[in-house]
């Protein structure tokens, strides 16, 4: 396997109103920052914001800015009419890859959570930058890690103008 580019850096961002109210610890995106942290990169975050277009969309633009190489939300992707996560991305990316979103979501179904075709997240890409939404969820984080784990040497390459 390709090891990760050198100074990879990623920002993590979760949505969810009780945890930005204090009303219980942000579990999942602690988790994601340590699975990336794992992979090799130096990790900003958790950003813990509500459910709000505006305040998430501001967090992905201003990771977008810094240049960092990956921002991986957790949580806001489901039904619920306060899951707000992939309005906030799509307005963000400029090129969807929709293939990343799909495969999170076919390791989770494959691995016995099938409530995972519920999830609404996008992946794609925003200059150089790829913005990933996963579940709000450890075990969303977790399925998530597994498949984008392999992915992301190859991905950080080519988004810094690597080869293919």
């Amino acid at each position: 396997m390709r090891e990760l580019p050198a100074g990879a850096r990623a920002v993590v961002l979760t949505a969810s109103n009780r945890a930005s109210a204090g009303v219980y610890e942000d579990r999942s995106g602690q988790a994601l920052a340590a699975g990336l942290r794992e992979l090799g990169f130096a990790v900003e975050g958790p950003h813990v914001r509500p459910d709000d277009v505006g305040e998430l969309e501001a967090v992905l633009r201003a990771s977008v800015d810094l240049g960092v190489d990956l921002v991986v939300t957790t949580g806001g992707t489901g039904l619920s009419p306060t899951d707000v996560t992939p309005e906030a991305t799509r307005a963000v990316i400029e090129r969807e890859a929709p293939g990343i979103a799909e495969a999170v979501r076919r390791y989770g179904a494959d691995n016995g959570v099938l409530t995972s075709v519920l999830s609404r997240g996008l992946a794609g890409t925003a200059g150089r930058t790829l913005i990933v939404n996963l579940p709000g969820s450890t075990g969303g984080v977790k399925d998530g890690l597994a498949v984008l784990g392999p992915l992301l040497p190859h991905v950080v390459s080519q988004l810094r103008g690597g080869d293919h």
